[in-house]
């Protein structure tokens, strides 16, 4: 922390560090980061070696009852700095739905292509979001990969998570990807349909009759093995439901039918919620009332994309 004068350190706010993952100068204010500069500027002064190797950029801020939380690098970031990632979207609940009080949780987290090495997460919920957040800022910090995350050994009860903790869930989510066992795409991609394409969606009907996407084909997953045959062969099938649980559940089905398939990435909550790179046109024309997973009669709120 010792600045081009040798009798000056500067710590704080105000000063230049880098980003510990793109290894890029960044401006991160916030008072961890500053208070670890602050130790080492004095063990310096000391006489005592230390350096701040920078900071991830953990945060955490309350918004009304929401807690949104983030570390590490978004996806924008990780693409300024020319890293090739992907990310997977879940919505878990913040613990096991048959103990009162359990709320949807929105966690993103964003990786390396190819190694799974964990780059970065960002979470939106009421209960458990900074819980899950810190979990993953020390994954990145120690380099994890997706596997790790996968078998990391959290704390379990029904008032405080589930069984599979979200962070484990997001690693398997990963996990499959990685080993070609399915399959994604963004909605910006699900909704530029093709010719060749077809949007299927295989929620409940009484989810559907809440809200659905313009022009999807309606096939309950549980009827899909019945009418499979009423999908063409020759066209790729974008598959999505409430939060990815059951399309996944679809693709493998359909993959192992020889079918072109892919999981929209995030299901109906994200397409719903007004994804930013969804068209506007898209999100006016949706007619749903539906609030994300909670309350439907699925188990989406049970589980995540590739359980």
């Amino acid at each position: 922390m010792r600045t081009s004068n040798p009798d000056i350190y500067a710590v704080g706010d105000a000063v230049q560090v880098r980003q510990v993952v793109s290894r890029r100068v960044a401006h991160i204010a916030l008072a961890g980061p500053a208070n670890r500069q602050g130790r080492v500027a004095a063990d310096n002064i000391c006489g005592i070696a230390t350096s701040y190797d920078g900071a991830l950029g953990s945060s955490v801020i309350k918004v009304f009852d929401l807690t949104v939380a983030a570390t590490g690098l978004s996806a924008d970031a990780a693409e300024r700095a020319g890293i090739k990632y992907d990310s997977v979207l879940l919505s878990p609940a913040s613990h096991a739905t048959y103990y009162p009080g359990s709320s949807t949780l929105r966690l993103k987290v964003i990786f390396q292509k190819g190694i799974g090495r964990v780059l970065g997460a960002q979470a939106v919920g009421r209960e458990g979001v900074e819980k899950r957040i810190d979990v993953l800022a020390t994954t990145i910090r120690a380099r994890m990969d997706s596997r790790d995350l996968a078998d990391l050994d959290l704390t379990y009860a029904p008032p405080f998570s589930t069984a599979t903790d979200p962070v484990n869930a997001a690693g398997r989510m990963i996990e499959n990807l990685l080993d070609g066992l399915v399959r994604q795409v963004r909605w910006s991609q699900a909704l530029a349909l093709g010719d060749d394409d077809v949007l299927l969606d295989v929620r409940t009907p009484v989810e559907v009759a809440r809200g659905t996407v313009p022009g999807a084909l309606r096939i309950p997953v549980d009827e899909l093995r019945e009418r499979v045959g009423e999908l063409p062969r020759d066209k790729r099938v974008f598959v999505f439901c409430q939060t990815g649980l059951r399309s996944y559940l679809a693709c493998r089905f359909l993959a192992q039918r020889g079918y072109s398939c892919a999981n929209v990435a995030g299901g109906y909550a994200f397409y719903e919620a007004g994804l930013t790179d969804v068209p506007c046109a898209f999100r006016a024309a949706s007619s749903c009332v539906t609030q994300g997973d909670e309350g439907t009669d699925s188990d989406e709120g049970r589980g995540a994309c590739g359980l």
